[in-house]
């Protein structure tokens, strides 16, 4: 998401170096043996995605996503993208240059922001667990506040397990590649905490063993407290 040569939080994974964000989709394609290209395209499907949404894409990175989403628009729908490096910026305009209706802006995602539009919906795409968890409660508010009541956030992000039950092999490689704040991640309770945040009705659909899953929620139709 962020690119600084000093981090702004020691120990997370979302903050990239320059040479990891400029190759961001390979990474990601090697990380997940070309696993990723088919489990993306089927975790947007799951959001149903209707021609007309208004989607906001926190942690945007190179646009990839948008790009996949914004298939299904109409052109009445829209795709804002928001991430704070200026690499994943020039990525993003690049791939998503077709779309008239896809757009980026350079916007830090665990600051409160403001912006005027509401969205019908806002995805999320393995940021947050790289934050320690107090920076997600700014990063909650701020979903909460921009999505029109009634709206569906999806969560796309490892989902809860216990570490020592993953098979020897997960654990070692979730232990090399992941950060110190992803640990704590999994371990907590996604329904209840989004519950304690005005969100309801969840739907969830598993990936890769079921350890990472699409958490969709629903934002009550009341003001956040």
């Amino acid at each position: 998401m962020k690119l600084k040569k000093n981090k702004i939080y020691p120990d997370s994974g979302v903050e990239l170096t320059p040479f990891t964000a400029i190759n961001y989709d390979k990474v990601m394609n090697i990380a997940t043996l070309g696993l990723y290209h088919g489990f993306i395209h089927r975790a947007i499907k799951a959001m149903h995605i209707q021609s007309e949404d208004k989607i906001l894409d926190l942690g945007c990175g190179t646009g990839r996503n948008a790009c996949i989403m914004g298939k299904y628009l109409s052109g009445t729908g829209k795709i804002t993208g928001m991430d704070i490096s200026p690499i994943m910026e020039r990525q993003f305009n690049k791939k998503c240059a077709k779309y008239h209706n896809i757009d980026f802006a350079r916007q830090r995602i665990d600051l409160p922001f403001s912006i005027s539009e509401k969205f019908d919906k806002i995805f999320i795409s393995f940021v947050i667990h790289g934050f320690p968890h107090e920076i997600r409660k700014t990063v909650l508010k701020n979903i909460y506040t921009h999505l029109k009541p009634g709206g569906a956030f999806f969560m796309l992000d490892f989902s809860e397990f216990k570490m020592n039950e993953m098979p020897f092999l997960y654990r070692f490689i979730f232990k090399k590649i992941e950060c110190k704040y992803a640990f704590d991640f999994i371990e907590r309770d996604w329904k209840q905490i989004l519950s304690d945040y005005n969100f309801t009705g969840f739907e969830e659909f598993l990936f890769f063993k079921d350890y990472v899953r699409l958490l969709k929620a629903k934002k009550l139709d009341i003001r956040y407290k």
